[in-house]
């Protein structure tokens, strides 16, 4: 495993994988499939996205070692357009500068798989490449603690699965679309990622390249990055008892460039999500309805007035009290939308 240090970020890029073992993994003649991280259509520079020049440098570099058959394959969370977001984050420009076709996996066509009872619909262009170039950003996440490498996936599957997955908890389907969407290599954007949000506006700098074979190692390293133990990653203790990889440890062979870069102090998330959940009724809630209700809590910085009720299990049922999202529409209150804007939030839960 590589990290490298430095504020030229394509340059980190390539001399992170000029130093990786990648090329023992690639054969020339692959297709191949750059999957970075679009979750909503904002800029980099606010630590939801991953940077266009992480891709740009893995696209030199792949020129260079004259792969040419290539691809960024992509599908934004539930509510977001996804060719909005190669517009915003600048990957049409990229494709087209590269002649790397941008692909929305929302318009793909899905196969049925299966993998410890579980059935996944995932989309077709992440499995037909002859090699997956997994691309997230490390930051937090509300619900899962950590997301990175193989949470990053969940872009492979159907808007219809990624909520399936919240009703399913996130861990036991993560770790299941792991097994079934074989990541060729890693190359984490931990240039600023967000420490408390997936969806983005507190970036922290920290100017890292991660780059390695392996998803699990990968994020088992980037999690002691956020301050968490791998074992707290309910989806990365589950993909190490399936076999799918083992933990970053000192025996893991790391080679670091550019340490004078090297970002000083400890930073860890301030885990906000956790801070106010006791506030919170969450049923099976998908991420950017969750999101949107952390993120205006923690604008407003006060206690809510009453619990607030979110997710897909309080579908259908008629209560009174405050809900947040189109499926607590039963209750006497509740802010619409699927999913709803931090900003209506706001204004529905301070009125």
């Amino acid at each position: 495993m590589v990290v490298n240090y430095g504020r030229d970020i394509v340059k980190a890029t390539v001399d992170a994988l000029n130093a990786s073992d990648i090329m023992q993994h690639l054969d020339r003649q692959y297709s191949v499939a750059i999957k970075p991280n679009l979750v909503v259509a904002r800029p980099a520079s606010e630590g939801a996205t991953t940077h266009p020049e992480v891709v740009e440098g893995i696209l030199l570099f792949l020129k260079s070692q004259n792969v040419s058959n290539l691809s960024i394959i992509e599908s934004a969370w539930a509510g977001e357009d996804t060719a909005r977001a190669f517009k915003i984050c600048g990957y049409e420009a990229l494709g087209k500068k590269y002649g790397a076709a941008c692909i929305d996996l929302k318009k793909d066509a899905t196969v049925l798989l299966k993998r410890g009872g579980m059935e996944i619909r995932v989309c077709k262009a992440a499995l037909e490449t002859d090699f997956l170039i997994n691309v997230p950003v490390l930051k937090a996440h509300c619900q899962t603690k950590l997301t990175c490498c193989m949470k990053n996936l969940k872009g492979c599957i159907p808007d219809n699965e990624k909520r399936r997955f919240h009703a399913m908890g996130l861990h036991k389907p993560i770790a299941a679309l792991n097994a079934l969407v074989k990541t060729g290599y890693c190359v984490v954007d931990g240039i600023c990622g967000d420490l408390d949000f997936e969806e983005g506006g507190n970036p922290v700098e920290a100017n890292r390249i991660i780059a390695g074979a392996n998803p699990v190692l990968v994020d088992s390293y980037c999690a002691r990055l956020l301050g968490y133990e791998p074992e707290e990653i309910g989806y990365l203790s589950l993909a190490k008892s399936m076999g799918l990889g083992d933990f970053f440890s000192k025996e893991t062979k790391l080679i670091e460039l550019n340490t004078g870069n090297k970002p000083t102090g400890s930073k860890i998330s301030s885990r906000l999500a956790e801070r106010y959940k006791k506030f919170i009724d969450e049923r099976d809630a998908c991420t950017a309805c969750y999101a949107a209700l952390i993120h205006a809590l923690h604008r407003l910085g006060k206690t809510p007035p009453e619990t607030i009720h979110i997710g897909q299990g309080f579908k259908g049922e008629q209560e009174n009290g405050t809900g947040i999202g189109n499926c607590t529409g039963g209750f006497s209150r509740c802010v619409k939308g699927c999913p709803p804007k931090a900003a209506d939030i706001i204004k529905f839960l301070y009125a």
